[in-house]
């Protein structure tokens, strides 16, 4: 039907619609993200624990969304930490980080990169970063390929293990991500890798 005759009905019926605005530029929001710069461009990679990568992916168990929050190494492609949660926050981002940091110790001045997320953007994470003397790296806008190797993990992700199944449980789903990250870093070849594994590739190079 037409919106005139659905507006002639709402008035008969003594409806009014409800109309939320949904976005409102900030003023300085703009620059508050701009001021990470993008690190990773400029990063002459040598060695493992030099640029780590970090990004968010939804996954769905029983028609519910699931978040997961991953950190790569850059240099080995290997997946250091990973969270998987009910909600998109800075806590997932962190405990994610937090994993990757309990398994490594790098040195001050690592370098981690993320798109311009307000759970990367957050206080909380740029407060911990600064503490531990982890330099933040962000997305330029408009640069969707700025973090294109974390956005390549999840297309493998997705391809082999999640399209084409259904996760009944949180639980099954992580079981799940458990079993492909483990053959992701131990056994998946990969061609920038010489057709190593990241863990393979790590061991040549260190």
């Amino acid at each position: 039907m037409s919106r005139k005759r659905v507006a002639r009905l709402m008035r008969e019926a003594g409806l009014r619609a409800r109309a939320v605005r949904v976005y409102r530029t900030s003023p300085g929001s703009h620059a508050f993200f701009l001021a990470v710069p993008n690190r990773a461009r400029s990063c002459m990679l040598r060695r493992a624990d030099q640029l780590w990568v970090a990004d968010i992916t939804y996954l769905k168990v029983h028609e519910r969304w699931r978040y997961l929050a991953v950190v790569m190494d850059r240099y080995t492609r290997r997946i250091l930490g990973w969270t998987l949660g009910p909600h998109k926050t800075s806590r997932l981002t962190l405990a994610a980080l937090n994993r990757a940091l309990a398994r490594r110790s790098p040195r001050a001045g690592l370098i981690l990169h993320s798109d311009r997320g307000v759970e990367y953007a957050a206080y909380e994470v740029r407060t911990r970063l600064a503490a531990l003397g982890i330099r933040q790296s962000m997305n330029r806008p408009g640069e969707p390929t700025d973090n294109a190797h974390m956005e390549s993990f999840f297309h493998s992700l997705k391809a082999e293990l999640i399209h084409g199944r259904t996760f009944a449980t949180e639980h099954a789903l992580c079981s799940a991500l458990h079993a492909y990250i483990a053959f992701y870093n131990r056994r998946r070849l990969h061609s920038a890798l010489d057709y190593r594994s990241p863990v393979d590739f790590e061991r040549a190079a260190a």
